[in-house]
C-alpha cells in the first residue's frame, strides 16, 4: 500500500496581512459603489477606511518581523512603508473629497496589493 504525501501550505504572517490588505482595498470598492447609490455608503467607506489603513500598518509590521528574527530582505519592509505612504494619501484626499485622483489611487493600490500578494 502506498502512502500519499499531503503537501500542506503554511501561510506566513506577511502573507496574510497582504492578503488582508488586499481583502480590505476591494471591500473599499464595493462600499465606494454603495456610498454612490445608498444612504448608509458613507457610513460604511468612512468604516472601511480606517480599517484599510489598520491593514497596512499591520502590513508593515509583519514585513518588520519577516525580516528581523528571519534575517531576510528589508525588501518587503520598503514596499510595506510605500503602501502605509499610498494608504495616507489616499485617507486625505478621501477627507478632503478630490475624487479624480481618490479613485485612480484606490484602482492602484488594489493593483499593487494584488501584486504584492501574487509575489509572496
Amino acid at each position: 500500500m502506498a502512502t500519499q504525501a499531503t503537501a500542506q501550505r503554511r501561510f506566513t504572517f506577511l502573507q496574510i496581512a497582504i492578503a488582508l490588505q488586499t481583502l480590505t482595498i476591494f471591500l473599499q470598492a464595493v462600499s465606494a459603489g454603495l456610498l454612490l447609490t445608498t444612504s448608509y455608503g458613507e457610513l460604511l467607506h468612512s468604516a472601511g477606511a480606517r480599517v484599510m489603513y489598520g491593514a497596512s500598518v499591520l502590513y508593515v509590521l509583519a514585513a518588520v518581523l519577516a525580516w528581523k528574527p528571519g534575517g531576510g530582505s528589508p525588501r518587503p519592509i520598503w514596499q510595506a512603508s510605500g503602501f502605509l505612504v499610498l494608504a495616507s494619501i489616499q485617507v486625505a484626499l478621501g477627507i478632503a473629497h478630490v475624487p479624480s485622483v481618490h479613485l485612480p489611487l484606490g484602482v492602484l493600490m488594489f493593483g499593487l496589493s494584488v501584486l504584492a500578494l501574487a509575489r509572496r
